[in-house]
């Protein structure tokens, strides 16, 4: 595995990062994280992204990760000794699309290719699009739970939609991106949010909108909720840097709890997340410190040791997959976090509009907020 980080973030320096890296022979695949500030377009990536002799998936991210520091520009290629199965899911937040008839066929034969021990499923997806969950459901439901998945949400702080998820046929977006490689991994997941409310039923949504709870408009509630716990009057203006310590907890089956991040409103009492929020599901108010944050982070890298196929885990390569709106709650306490993470490994990976994990124990969950590890087999 060969890992190469420039921070200029310009296309010319993706091209010259990718060509370092191809001119080793056991290179059969390029990994590509780019920063959202680069201000690639498709008109002029595509043209690079087709020329590259080895198949090349990955996508633009809010902040991307190399070694202990998070970058807002730059380019990250990875050489993987890899050749990878690449699936391109269009149409994510079409309601009409069917992903289980969709992922029937690759299903199929990925199953007929099954290699158990020695696979991992990364999927990036466009983090603005409206049915990301619904995907991640359909993926749970083709290939169960023997399989270890890691990926996330890519796009940008923005919130406007646009190209982020990388393939070999250029720059593309409202899609997910499912890549299979013959690769051991180890995965854990945590995120460190605690409840700090009753139950709440989701009386109205609409995918990823939240428009009532308890019959009450969702911002209105929403907003009484907060602004009781933290002493702040919640406004359009400071929205969102009060938002980020204040997502919702999903409750599922078993008492676990799926986090949704109210990341903007709709312009009326709605609440828009990153990922959907069924109409009759319960949910919670939840808050985080520092310390619970860190604490979470090093326990899904524990987890991820105790799932790890390599004798000396603590010095394999990490993928990080972290939220994007935990180093804005963190801010200069993220190179703690980065650091118990780590561990004597190489450090890589983005910041991303939700994360997707299953550690081939786990139920496979689109998450919010949330910390994801991936221990790598180095080879």
């Amino acid at each position: 595995m060969k890992t190469i980080f420039d921070n200029s973030g310009t296309l010319n320096s993706l091209q010259k990062l990718s060509d370092t890296i191809l001119e080793n022979s056991d290179v059969k695949s390029l990994l590509v994280f780019g920063c959202d500030d680069n201000g690639w377009t498709p008109e002029e990536i595509d043209p690079i992204l087709k020329a590259l002799p080895k198949p090349v998936f990955g996508g633009i991210f809010p902040k991307i990760i190399y070694g202990l520091q998070v970058y807002d520009q730059g380019v990250l290629v990875i050489g993987l000794p890899y050749h990878p199965d690449i699936l391109v899911i269009s149409e994510l937040s079409n309601p009409e699309v069917d992903y289980n008839r969709v992922l029937e066929s690759p299903s199929e034969k990925w199953m007929e290719q099954r290699n158990e021990q020695n696979e991992t499923i990364i999927v990036f997806v466009d983090g603005l699009s409206k049915r990301i969950a619904s995907l991640v459901e359909a993926l749970f439901m083709a290939f169960g739970l023997e399989r270890n998945f890691i990926g996330g949400g890519a796009g940008s702080l923005s919130f406007n939609q646009k190209p982020c998820l990388i393939t070999p046929e250029g720059l593309i977006m409202d899609a997910g991106l499912v890549v299979k490689l013959n690769m051991q991994s180890g995965v854990g997941v945590a995120h460190g949010w605690q409840p700090i409310s009753e139950s709440m039923k989701v009386t109205q949504s609409d995918r990823n909108t939240i428009l009532s709870l308890d019959w009450i408009p969702a911002f209105d509630r929403y907003c009484e909720l907060v602004e009781s716990h933290s002493g702040k009057t919640v406004t359009a203006d400071n929205y969102f840097s009060i938002a980020k310590g204040y997502p919702f907890g999903i409750n599922k089956l078993g008492g676990e709890v799926v986090v949704r991040d109210p990341l903007t409103t709709d312009g009326r009492k709605g609440l828009i997340c990153v990922g959907e929020v069924p109409t009759g599901s319960f949910v919670h108010l939840l808050n985080g410190t520092p310390d619970t944050l860190i604490a979470a982070a090093l326990k899904a890298r524990q987890l991820a040791e105790e799932t790890c196929c390599k004798s000396e885990s603590e010095k394999a390569p990490v993928l990080f997959i972290d939220c994007i709106s935990r180093v804005l709650f963190l801010e200069e306490l993220i190179t703690e976090e980065l650091a118990v993470v780590a561990g004597k490994g190489e450090l890589f990976g983005a910041m991303t509009l939700g994360e997707i994990a299953n550690n081939g124990r786990d139920y496979l969950e689109f998450y919010n907020k949330t910390s994801v590890v991936a221990l790598l087999n180095d080879i």
